[in-house]
């Protein structure tokens, strides 16, 4: 904020100026104020006026969706100078400058930047959401908010560089969702020799998009061929910049960098009324900036997650051993200058990053661009780009990856001694591939011939294994396989648009059978942990499940190495979605969560009790419990389910999986679980209903309590509503919410035996007036930090990712 005027210039103007609305425009001498005037575009697609965040009193101006009921801020004038109440007054002065200050002081807390000298400068805000500065003469902008972004990039505006006048256009996330003042992160485009996204936080780089290359930024989703909105990408002497335009123009749609550095590209769902996730430019642990050190490799697909290119060895083997990769690698024979080099070309990758790189934009052709490279003794590699022509770089190439689709070429230079060795073990790997083919074919003929004279005799054993049935794949026949090219088809090719979720176990999409039926694929993920015992368990547990909250299952796929399920499409998605993401006026009404607390509860009764066997889940959480177009709860993702008998009530075992934060503390440490676990989850889950925040990472500024422990500290003090979701719209039906935080904390009791049953909870929660008995202390209610003894007193195998041994919190 600059300014060149006295106190007394300011209350000039607000002493002589007159209220006014003026549809979607001021002119000089009037005013907006904050009393619910608001600035509205012609076509009613934006508005401007000052608002409030949920919890908070500050006040704010700023443009939002008009169309939308969620009310979506795109654009903050003084974010970082908010006023303390309702006294602010927006105006436009002689000069063009827009101003807010306070009504009461006088005192300007923002205004514009000075503008060139004009006649009856008008402020408008135009249909494209762009907040504009006209002359009233000549019609020319002065001033206009797409110069200067907050944290969103709508159609029209531009992310990069105006390299003339040295302007650029960067996204800054917000503090928190309660404060638009400038976060932690810069989203900016890289204007240099190779265009690319680059995201800061602070001076560090924590992601890189790898340069555009005419269809993408390096190998992320093809933005070229999306049927959503039309990228545009700019780059010449003047300009080098991104924007987009969408391909309908009713479509209403984003990018927007969050306070936690994610940027992605979102559209309004009219019919689900909420944002649906597009494009999510971080998908994995590949994209953390030079993941693998200097000239290293990172592969997401496959462990090792990274790896030295042919020709280079590690740094520091050593650390490698121990699976630190940070030193990156090093030439196995060093260049030198005087002996003869060549280049090896690699494919598939993230062109790299350094700071020491050259350009020609007239040099096309790979012949030109190595000629170039060997011209210089430093020179370590070259490529050839769609829009930078030929690229050279000098000293270490950094934050280099493997990518599943896209990607560039790029040629390594290395001593012709390795490029020679690598001729002649070539030419051996074909004569030894060749011999080991035919030896093996003969072998897998003999095998198969082997197991069809025994398949007959072969019957299912009902036997188990820590829990598991023990699946062959004759347990898989009842259930409906699907052709690969079907899962195929009605995924269009597992399209990223048709993404709707990510889970430890892969990725989910969205589908529609060639029947129109509407299917949600789960596909699991190479490196998701969940091997094929894991996958048979589940489709064999989930397969004999018939109830209303529980997820239906379809059929599967095994392919390859591809391994799917195929649900029924549950519409309205995870009700984490719902609980941890919310806003003023997207919250869940009372009614419904409570609705979604019984559907729950019947449907954990069902599968403990009702079904053919004793089913615990062992994995309920909120972002396990789908929801249909009717909010009805639907409890999903039986990978680490465990069937009992009609006699067994529990078992131990010493592979403790699931999700910290609902684990019982007698599975956490011991690893013993029984229906009472699940009767844990649930009661955590019940808490995070009726708060609306999450047990693990819960935060308060009085104590060092988790979500548990703070439910329990409000109910002995009484103050038990004090709980309640602060988002939640009114009416509240009180009884209600009583009783489903007592059930809860009753649910969370620290020893098994005390907390109730299934079905004494759907009773309890189903009762007007239940009788219900005290909650004594629950269990892991106050955290600490796991130490390297916890950790190995537990005599357990090391975790997977999808596996958590722990000794994390105490309960007393």
């Amino acid at each position: 904020m600059r300014g060149y005027c006295s106190i007394f210039f300011w209350f000039s103007i607000l002493s002589f100026t007159k209220s006014s609305t003026a549809g979607d425009s001021l002119t000089l001498n009037q005013t907006l104020k904050d009393n619910g005037q608001t600035l509205v575009s012609k076509d009613e697609s934006f508005e401007l006026g000052f608002f409030s965040l949920w919890n908070s009193n500050n006040r704010y101006v700023g443009i939002w969706f008009k169309n939308v009921p969620q009310q979506t801020v795109i654009w903050v004038a003084n974010r970082n100078n908010p006023l303390s109440d309702s006294s602010g007054v927006l105006t436009i002065n002689a000069t063009g400058t827009i101003i807010v200050l306070s009504n009461h002081s006088g005192i300007p807390i923002w205004y514009s930047d000075s503008t060139l000298a004009s006649y009856n400068p008008v402020l408008q805000l135009l249909d494209s959401g762009n907040l504009v500065v006209k002359d009233g003469r000549r019609g020319n902008y002065l001033w206009q908010s797409f110069d200067h972004p907050c944290d969103t990039l709508i159609p029209g505006m531009k992310l990069g560089w105006n390299l003339i006048a040295n302007q650029s256009w960067k996204l800054n996330s917000w503090k928190s969702l309660q404060d638009p003042s400038i976060g932690d992160y810069t989203y900016t485009l890289d204007p240099r020799g190779l265009p690319q996204i680059v995201l800061d936080k602070g001076s560090t780089i924590q992601y890189r998009s790898g340069p555009w290359d005419g269809i993408r930024f390096g190998g992320g989703p093809p933005l070229q061929e999306n049927a959503v909105f039309k990228p545009i990408f700019i780059f010449n002497s003047t300009f080098v910049y991104y924007s987009f335009v969408n391909n309908v123009n009713s479509t209403i749609s984003r990018f927007v960098v969050n306070q936690t550095g994610l940027l992605q590209y979102l559209t309004w769902n009219q019919r689900r009324s909420e944002w649906v996730d597009i494009i999510t430019l971080q998908s994995d642990k590949c994209d953390l900036y030079d993941q693998c050190g200097p000239n290293g490799f990172c592969s997401a697909n496959e462990p090792p997650l990274c790896i030295c290119p042919t020709g280079f060895i590690p740094k520091v083997p050593k650390d490698w051993k121990e699976l630190d990769s940070s030193g990156g690698c090093i030439r196995r024979k060093p260049l030198n200058c005087s002996s003869k080099t060549g280049f090896r070309k690699f494919s598939g990758l993230k062109l790299p990053d350094s700071s020491q790189f050259w350009v020609n934009r007239t040099a096309t052709r790979s012949i030109e661009c190595e000629e170039a490279c060997l011209r210089d003794c430093s020179c370590m590699a070259f490529a050839i780009t769609e829009v930078s022509g030929c690229v050279v770089w000098f000293g270490d190439l950094l934050d280099m990856r493997f990518y599943n689709e896209g990607g560039q070429e790029i040629y390594i230079r290395l001593d012709a001694s390795e490029l020679e060795s690598n001729k002649d073990t070539r030419t051996l790997v074909i004569i030894l591939v060749s011999v080991i083919s035919g030896v093996l074919f003969v072998a897998v003929i003999l095998f198969v011939l082997r197991r069809a004279s025994k398949r007959e005799d072969t019957r299912p054993s009902d036997s188990t294994q820590d829990g598991y049935p023990n699946a062959g794949e004759e347990d898989l026949d009842p259930l409906p396989l699907f052709d690969f090219s079907i899962i195929l088809s009605s995924t269009n090719n597992f399209y990223h648009v048709n993404k709707i979720g990510e889970g430890g176990f892969g990725a989910v999409y969205k589908g529609e059978l060639p029947t129109g039926q509407e299917i949600a694929v789960k596909r699991l993920s190479k490196d998701s942990g969940q091997g094929l015992k894991e996958f048979k368990n589940e489709v064999i547990v989930i397969s004999k499940l018939q109830h209303r909250n529980l997820v239906r299952l379809l059929g599967c796929c095994i392919h390859g190495e591809e391994r799917m399920l195929v649900y029924e499409y549950v519409p309205r998605r995870s009700l984490d979605l719902y609980l941890f993401n919310q806003s003023r006026g997207t919250s869940l009404e009372w009614q419904k969560r409570f609705n979604i607390i019984v559907g729950i509860a019947r449907g954990l009764l069902y599968l403990h009790r009702d079904s053919r066997l004793r089913i615990i889940h062992r994995d309920l959480k909120a972002s396990n419990i789908l929801l249909d177009d009717d909010m009805n709860p639907k409890i999903a993702d039986f990978g680490l389910a465990r069937t009992f008998g009609g006699d067994q009530s529990e078992a131990n075992t010493t592979r403790v999986m699931g999700t910290y934060g609902y684990m019982s503390p007698e599975y956490a440490i011991d690893g013993l679980f029984s229906v009472k676990s699940d009767v844990f989850s649930f009661g955590v889950l019940v808490l995070e209903i009726v708060s609306g925040k999450k047990n693990r990472g819960f935060y308060h500024p009085d104590h060092d309590l988790n979500l548990l422990g703070h439910a329990w500290r409000l109910w002995i003090e009484e103050r038990p509503m004090e709980i309640m979701d602060a988002l939640m719209e009114k009416p509240v039906s009180t009884s209600e919410l009583l009783k489903s935080i007592h059930v809860g904390l009753l649910c969370v009791q620290q020893r098994p035996e005390d907390r109730p049953t299934m079905s004494s909870v759907v009773l309890m929660l189903d009762s007007e007036n239940p009788m219900l008995q005290q909650p004594k202390q629950p269990g892991f209610y106050t955290e600490r930090f796991l130490t390297e003894t916890d950790s190995s007193s537990t005599g357990r195998k090391p975790c997977t990712p999808n596996e958590v041994t722990v000794t994390l919190l105490h309960g007393r």
